[in-house]
């Protein structure tokens, strides 16, 4: 079969790749569209680097062969993270952090392939009417909704999202949903833009003098402050533009480290937050009633994948 494969230091485009073969408990997907996310591009700059195999983790795909007989014919979504079923972290709900957990794409052969296995029970049917091109943002839209999930949002209050690119977007268009007055702050005047019809927007450079940032007020800083701008210097800024007893929410995940005195967090009583994959239901939800919305992915045939993770769209992808 075809698949993008990931040798350790670059992507191999293959034709000869071996089927996937269900363990007990996994159903095999044929994959309809995959997208390119922001990881899969930190994986070519080394984010993964023990992971050999198929890349990718965004997909919608149909279901040919499960221990689930309805599941056969559905056209569905699906999670990330496989844990073993057994340990502290999977038996309180944290399968996502299982330590022998598989992740596709990073860790067990992914979806940028015509077909992938994945356990049973991480697979989501797509509601009737849905196009494959909407449920395609289910994933990166679920990993937005997190937020919601680990910080309860006062709409009274305040929130930054640093960054102007497509997490951002999402997280944007989830925490307006709260009816909270919303800033995005970016690099790009262009992509801003879009930010427009639900946030505040202000440019990054605003917030600098020469190589310095600039001082706030309190009035001028935020309660809450989401980095998803997957730079090195996201953390830094988001330390100084978060109010005292606010809150940080960490998006990025980037193949770097950060330089900051830490000692800040504890003296002025900062929560900071990790926060990654979320909840599939209310992402499908959302996309199926219209509440949020994201333009066209721009797609590629896999043999052509150079040019799709070198694309500017909001997102690039794969058709199979």
């Amino acid at each position: 079969m075809k698949a993008l494969y990931y040798n350790g230091s670059s992507a191999q485009y293959k034709e000869d790749a071996p089927m996937p073969v269900c363990e007990p408990g996994q159903s095999l997907i044929k994959i309809l569209l995959a997208n390119i996310c922001n990881t899969d591009r930190e994986i070519l700059k080394g984010y993964r680097q023990d992971f050999r195999g198929i890349m990718g983790h965004e997909f919608v795909g149909e279901v040919v062969e499960s221990p689930d007989q309805e599941l056969v014919g559905k056209i569905v979504v699906g999670e990330l993270n496989e844990g073993c079923g057994n340990c502290i972290y999977c038996r309180s709900g944290r399968e996502k952090h299982c330590l022998s957990r598989k992740v596709i794409g990073m860790s067990k052969d992914g979806c940028f392939a015509e077909y992938m296995s994945l356990a049973t029970h991480l697979i989501h049917p797509v509601p009737e009417g849905m196009r494959a091109e909407q449920a395609i943002f289910t994933e990166p839209l679920a990993a937005a909704l997190e937020i919601t999930k680990q910080v309860h949002i006062d709409p009274a209050m305040n929130a930054a999202v640093i960054g102007d690119g497509r997490l951002a977007y999402m997280i944007a268009q989830v925490l307006a949903l709260t009816g909270i007055d919303l800033t995005v702050i970016g690099k790009h005047e262009e992509k801003l833009a879009s930010f427009s019809p639900f946030a505040k927007t202000k440019l990054l450079k605003d917030y600098y003098e020469g190589e310095d940032l600039c001082d706030l007020t309190a009035d001028e800083c935020f309660e809450y402050v989401v980095e998803a701008s997957g730079s090195e210097s996201g953390f830094p800024l988001a330390m100084h533009l978060v109010r005292k007893m606010g809150t940080i929410i960490l998006k990025s995940t980037y193949a770097g480290t950060a330089n900051l005195n830490m000692s800040m967090i504890p003296v002025n009583e900062i929560t900071v937050v990790g926060s990654r994959c979320g909840p599939f239901e209310p992402a499908l939800k959302l996309l199926s009633e219209g509440k949020v919305s994201f333009p066209d992915v721009e797609l590629y045939e896999l043999k052509d994948y150079e040019k799709a993770f070198a694309s500017h769209a909001f997102k690039a992808g794969f058709r199979f």
